[in-house]
């Protein structure tokens, strides 16, 4: 008897210990030599549903998304820890290792409560355009409140080691590459076609981007976008045809193949590459040139390059979420990224530089397709709520010019009208908050008070405080009921708090990456504490994610 109480007590021991370690990782140290990799490429995929990874399975190849997974680490149960889901607070968020309570991008757009106007993310009208004479350069990371691991990467290196962004969207190249960043480069559309930059970084355009835009390389994918397996096998999305698609200017429906050069001209010019995969495609080709015209990842000096997918995020805002175009833009994009990897291999070297791949938040089914399947959704009707808003408002407190602003499912009030009125600024937002709970298709409503004097940790409303910073947030927050959106009838969007907006993928693989899988729960803020421990510097100086230890070897 004694025997067997000895054997289970060692069982419960093992067992126990066991416990500690995340139980669906399966760990395999790689055969890399030591010290840092030479570069680190950070991957955002625009509006990346984790469900592409595995819906599109079957028709991806064995060098893109399955070269990651087969080869490195798999989080198969990352989330975002906030609302809203949006693309810049996600580019933000992703490389700063915090969230917009932290960082400040509280929106791609947001009311200002100072100026008392709308504000653009990346805005910054004390630089100039470079590459263009039109003001689509004069950008920066300036309202960005905290660094990014490549700013960490270029304090410990004292400068040496570089960082470019490169993206499409130009706050999807301006923030991931933090302020210290010797570059950042967009792609301005219209009539000219080109990548360009601002004065923040530099006076003129190197001499290997001034080449790539003069090799018109934009102009080479002006051409037919048919799908590249054939049509018929596309059984993982919907009928080409349908109502739930927006489709082209110029063109009367929404299905293959699409002449890109005849429609061009009725849908701003290059500008209808970025709703292509082709966009991702021309996004590779200059991320190569990148590499290659300022040396990454040629020392020992670690380097960091920070490239955003746009095109996919435009598609499914046109197209939506299980259309053909998605699928064939996913199918593309793994071949992108295969090609890219290959150059990777041959240019720094198989196992000497790593790499993470992302999303800077979800997307939405679109909700008439929904709606026709009989899942509760549909579309907010914000004109019948702001009149009878209003009505309440002069029937409560005879006037109707408490308000400043609505935006981004917030409300601003004006606090100096609110003052000479003699009322106290949290009872009105708490009548507001009374009020606003009963109309329809509103699920949760709260206060800036609320926001500021509770502690939530779990649930939406854990979301929406991991989102709200006080000094530019507004005083209401509003949440629709699931599926519910402000948008047309085509075409999905985001920004919730729910599954579909906050689960996307997260892939880690190179050097100094371990070889498995995990369904624990990750969170955005992660991946920079995860990047900084692999490469032995500081966290972003506002982190507050945690480093991913079972990811690195």
């Amino acid at each position: 008897m004694k025997a067997i109480i000895n054997l289970l007590v060692v069982f419960l021991i093992i067992t126990s210990c066991n416990a500690q370690k995340p139980i669906s990782v399966e760990k395999k140290m790689d055969s890399n030599n030591g010290g840092n990799p030479k570069l680190v490429v950070g991957i955002v995929v625009d509006q990346m549903r984790y469900d592409y990874l595995t819906r599109f399975d079957s028709k991806y190849g064995d060098g893109g998304f399955k070269r990651m997974i087969n080869e490195g680490f798999n989080c198969k149960n990352n989330h975002f820890n906030y609302i809203p889901t949006y693309t810049g607070p996600g580019h933000a968020s992703i490389y700063t290792g915090t969230t917009p309570k932290y960082h400040g991008i509280i929106g791609n757009n947001w009311y200002d409560k100072d100026t008392k106007e709308m504000v653009y993310c990346a805005q910054d009208d004390n630089v100039q355009s470079v590459g263009t004479n039109h003001n689509a350069g004069k950008m920066s990371p300036n309202r960005m409140k905290t660094t990014t691991f490549g700013d960490e990467n270029r304090l410990f290196t004292q400068m040496q080691g570089k960082t470019i962004g490169v993206s499409l969207k130009d706050r999807g190249a301006i923030l991931p590459a933090g302020h210290t960043a010797n570059a950042a480069y967009w792609f301005h559309g219209r009539d000219e076609g080109v990548w360009i930059s601002s004065t923040f970084y530099q006076n003129e355009l190197p001499k290997w981007v001034s080449d790539f835009n003069a090799s018109e390389a934009a102009e080479s994918y002006l051409k037919v976008w048919d799908t590249y397996y054939d049509i018929s096998t596309y059984t993982e999305s919907g009928s080409d045809e349908n109502a739930f698609e927006g489709g082209f200017k110029g063109k009367e429906k929404a299905n293959f193949p699409y002449d890109l050069a005849k429609l061009k001209d009725d849908n701003r010019g290059f500008d209808i590459l970025k709703a292509t995969p082709y966009g991702n495609s021309l996004t590779t080709d200059f991320a190569i040139e990148a590499i290659k015209g300022e040396q990454l990842g040629q020392d020992d000096i670690t380097d960091v390059l920070t490239v955003s997918f746009s095109a996919t995020d435009y598609v499914g805002h046109n197209f939506g979420v299980s259309s053909k175009e998605i699928e064939d833009t996913y199918i593309r994009l793994d071949k992108d990224l295969e090609r890219f990897f290959k150059f990777l291999d041959q240019q720094v070297g198989e196992g000497n530089y790593t790499v993470f791949l992302t999303a800077d938040h979800g997307a939405v089914e679109v909700p008439s397709y929904l709606q026709s399947m009989k899942i509760p959704s549909g579309y907010l009707n914000n004109k019948e709520t702001r009149t009878r808003f209003t009505d309440y408002l002069n029937a409560k407190f005879k006037s109707s010019d408490l308000i400043e602003n609505i935006s981004n499912d917030q409300i601003f009030l004006n606090r100096k009208h609110i003052d000479s009125l003699g009322l106290n600024i949290n009872d009105v937002q708490e009548a507001m908050v009374n009020e606003l709970i009963g109309y329809t298709h509103v699920e949760k409503v709260f206060s800036a008070h609320t926001m500021t004097t509770s502690n939530f940790t779990n649930g939406i409303e854990s979301l929406l405080q991991n989102g709200y910073n006080q000094k530019r947030s507004g005083d209401i927050i509003l949440v629709a009921d699931p599926g519910y959106i402000s948008y047309g009838k085509t075409g999905s969007t985001h920004g919730s708090g729910l599954n579909y907006d906050t689960h996307v993928p997260l892939l880690f693989f190179g050097k100094g990456i371990n070889h498995g899988e995990t369904y624990d729960k990750t969170v955005i803020p992660d991946i920079a504490p995860t990047m900084s421990a692999l490469l032995g510097i500081s966290f972003p100086n506002a982190a507050t994610g945690k480093p991913l230890g079972f990811v690195i070897d």
